[in-house]
């Protein structure tokens, strides 16, 4: 199994941390709101190393 451990300190920290998980949501065709709407399937490939239902 895969993790990533995320830590977000301070008001930068906090920035930067939104903007990677943004970044991350978009790369694999994700809403704001977790719902996929991707058109490809390499968006879902590898999903599980940064989201988990």
């Amino acid at each position: 199994m895969r993790e990533i451990v995320h830590l977000q300190t301070g008001q930068c920290g906090n920035q930067i941390g939104a903007a990677f998980w943004q970044n991350i949501s978009g790369e694999h065709g994700l809403d704001s709101n977790g719902v996929y709407n991707g058109t490809s399937e390499l968006q879902l490939e590898r999903m599980n190393v940064y989201f988990n239902e």
